[in-house]
């Protein structure tokens, strides 16, 4: 598991999250800061994109691996998108 300010009790105090992303993660039973900086983000990312009738935005993802590595979402975009994107393929969910 990642580590984390002890100050930092709730995901939406994490990087690149915020209240919205809070609830969606509270949604598939991500419902705290240790259990999100535990979980697998693709897997999370998958849990939301098949429960979103909409989809959930790839900013999602990138905010979600941010927020985990401590990174600024579009960081992470500019320098990994092409093996994210691989990933969801492989996943199944690629866009």
């Amino acid at each position: 598991m990642l580590k984390h300010d002890e100050g930092v009790t709730h995901i939406r105090q994490l990087m690149n999250l915020g209240p919205k992303s809070e609830k969606v993660l509270h949604d598939i039973n991500i419902k705290s800061v240790d259990a999100f900086l535990s979980a697998d983000v693709f897997d999370a990312y998958k849990r939301l994109y098949e429960k979103s009738a909409s989809g959930v935005s790839l900013n999602m993802l990138y905010a979600m691996i941010g927020a985990q590595e401590n990174e600024h979402w579009q960081r992470i975009k500019a320098e990994r998108k092409t093996e994210i994107l691989l990933h969801l393929d492989d996943l199944g969910i690629a866009r």
